[in-house]
C-alpha cells in the first residue's frame, strides 16, 4: 500500500491533462466517505484519496501535539508523496479545517478549495454536540457511539429510509474503530481550531458548502467563514445534513465540479 510518512493515499486517474484534486474526509477520516462523488469527480479531474493518520488504513499513532495544523501536514505529505506542487482540495469538516490551514500555511500548494459544513472558530453548539458524542464513547464505548453517529450526519427522514444499509455499515465501523485515545485527541484539535482572525489572509477561491439543516454544524458557522473570506462563494442547500455529500450526493457533485473548473 503506498504511504507518505504513514498516510495512505489511492491516486484515481482522470482524463489526461486533468487538474488534480485532494479529498480530505471528516472526523471519521476515511477516504472511502467520497464514494459517492468519485464518478463524478474522476470524468474531470486525477483524484487523490487518503486516511487521516490515525485512522482507516494509516498510521494509527498521531503527531503530537495533535493539531488541524498537523492534518495539514499530512495533506502536504500526501502531495509531495504523489508529486503534485499543487492541487484543489475538497474537505468535509475536518477535512475542510485542514485545508484552511493548508490555505494560510502552504498557500502556494493550494488551488481552490471547498469547505463543506465547516467553521473558522468554536461554536457552542458544536461543543456540545462533540461533549455528546465524547461521553458516548467514554460511558459506552465504540459501539454506542458508531450507533448513535447517524444522528448527528443524516436527516431523520433520510435515516428511516435507510436503516438497513447504517446497520450494515455500522459493523465496519465498530470493526474499525479508531483507538478511543486517537478520536478523542482529534475531537480535542477541531474544537481548539481558531482562526477566525486570520480569515482575511487566505487568498485562494473557496466554495463554503453547507446544509441548512447539519445537526452538527450550524449553517450560520458557514456564513461566518464565508464572510470573513477574502474570495468565498457560500451554498447552502435546504436538505441533507451534515453528510449531505451522501444524501443529496448528485447536486453536490455538480457544484464542486462547477467551482472547479
Amino acid at each position: 500500500m503506498p504511504t507518505a510518512q504513514g498516510i495512505f493515499y489511492e491516486v484515481h486517474a482522470g482524463p489526461p491533462g486533468a487538474a488534480s484534486v485532494v479529498l480530505s474526509a471528516g472526523l471519521g477520516g476515511s477516504g472511502a466517505f467520497w464514494e459517492p462523488q468519485m464518478a463524478a469527480l474522476t470524468e474531470r479531474f486525477n483524484v487523490v484519496l487518503y486516511d487521516h493518520r490515525g485512522t482507516g488504513r494509516s498510521a494509527r499513532e498521531l503527531t503530537s501535539p495533535q493539531s488541524v495544523d498537523a492534518m495539514a501536514d499530512d495533506v502536504v505529505a500526501v502531495l509531495d508523496a504523489v508529486g503534485l506542487e499543487r492541487a484543489h482540495l475538497v474537505g468535509h469538516a475536518a477535512g475542510g479545517l485542514a485545508g484552511l490551514s493548508l490555505a494560510l500555511r502552504y498557500p502556494e500548494r493550494l488551488d481552490r478549495l471547498v469547505v463543506v459544513n465547516g467553521w473558522a472558530a468554536p461554536d457552542p453548539h458544536i461543543a456540545r454536540c462533540f461533549a455528546t458524542r465524547v461521553s458516548l464513547l467514554n460511558d459506552s464505548g465504540p459501539a454506542a457511539y458508531v450507533r448513535a453517529q447517524p444522528l448527528f450526519l443524516y436527516p431523520p427522514d433520510w435515516i428511516s429510509a435507510n436503516d438497513a444499509r447504517l446497520e450494515a455499515e455500522a459493523v465496519h465501523h465498530v470493526a474499525n474503530f479508531p483507538a478511543k485515545a486517537v478520536m478523542l485527541a482529534r475531537i480535542g484539535a477541531l474544537l481548539a481550531f481558531d482562526i477566525s482572525a486570520r480569515l482575511g489572509e487566505i487568498s485562494a477561491p473557496v466554495l463554503v458548502s453547507a446544509s441548512a439543516d447539519d445537526m452538527l454544524v450550524p449553517p450560520s458557522c458557514s456564513r461566518r467563514l464565508a464572510q470573513g473570506l477574502a474570495h468565498a462563494t457560500l451554498e447552502v442547500v435546504p436538505w441533507g445534513g451534515h453528510g449531505f455529500t451522501v444524501t443529496a450526493a448528485e447536486a453536490f457533485n455538480a457544484s464542486v465540479v462547477k467551482f472547479l473548473s
